[in-house]
């Protein structure tokens, strides 16, 4: 269902508010630079700190303006079982392809917990849903053997892998046995991902550099691997760049710095640090990336 690179976009805000203009243009700017799809609502989009209703409007914006010139994966996944059931039953009224559901995080499920969890929010709704493992971030790991389990319920259909070790990947991808799609969650490790039969990305840096993480999945796709490999070499330092501080606090102030949006982020995330910010532009200049 999915194949290439999917932006996981930020969340353009104005007065404490959700900046509608501004998330519309940045649908339109990502689609017009040849990107994938589109994934709101994720880590990278604030959704900790948005609203029950920020966050289904924020997910019915981008469905709306995308409409349908690319799939988009709503994110809607939270760490209680009925609130992630609820949010991924607005994103499927409102039209989305498919839900990304993060593993539950703080409350740190034993594997069976993650495995119910799942299996109760895949019985509750018909929309494909692909799973975002990233224990560096949620404190709990999903370990290959449950997403393998999980692999066998008919509308779990992929994986956002950022588990951050490659032997996990293999060990997921041999218990899924082909019936998952796993994707990329960490730019860095792109090309490892898709060597090992990753069908794409879900993208941090792409907000800012769309067209050349579209092109390193595009030259990968048509075989063209050295022409891949180089483009993942240019964009590392920017990708590096994106976790200078917590994400999205270094994507935010990149995206205000090419006029995207403002710089607005929410507590308790603040502004990058004044010291970082040469160092994020520099990269940027590095690409031609700037106003």
């Amino acid at each position: 269902m999915f194949k290439g690179v999917l932006t996981a976009m930020i969340t353009p805000m104005l007065d404490g508010k959700i900046d509608e203009p501004a998330l519309r243009r940045l649908v339109d700017g990502q689609i017009k630079s040849g990107i994938h799809g589109l994934v709101p609502c994720g880590t990278t989009g604030e959704s900790a700190t948005l609203s029950y209703e920020e966050h289904e409007r924020a997910n019915a914006i981008v469905i709306e303006q995308a409409a349908g010139r690319v799939p988009v994966l709503a994110g809607t996944g939270s760490n209680s079982t009925w609130e992630t059931i609820e949010l991924t039953r607005h994103a499927e009224k409102a039209g989305a392809t498919a839900a990304l559901l993060i593993t539950p995080y703080y409350n740190r499920p034993t594997q069976e917990g993650l495995y119910q969890h799942f299996k109760a929010v895949a019985a509750a709704v018909g929309l494909p849903l692909v799973l975002y493992n990233v224990p560096s971030r949620t404190g709990v790991n999903l370990f290959p053997e449950t997403m393998g389990r999980l692999s066998r319920i008919e509308n779990i259909i992929g994986l956002k892998d950022a588990c951050g070790n490659i032997k996990q990947t293999l060990d997921t991808i041999d218990e899924c046995g082909g019936r998952t799609e796993i994707l990329s969650g960490d730019d860095f490790a792109n090309l490892a991902i898709w060597a090992c039969g990753g069908v794409g990305a879900i993208s941090v840096t792409s907000n800012v550099a769309p067209a050349l993480v579209a092109e390193s999945w595009n030259a990968w796709a048509r075989g063209d691997t050295a022409r891949a490999t180089q483009l993942q070499q240019k964009l590392n330092r920017l990708s590096g760049c994106m976790f200078l501080e917590t994400n999205p606090i270094p994507v935010k102030w990149a995206a205000h710095a090419l006029g995207l949006c403002t710089a607005e982020i929410r507590l308790p995330m603040t502004p990058l640090d004044e010291k970082l910010r040469p160092l994020l532009a520099a990269a940027m200049a590095e690409l031609g990336l700037g106003k």
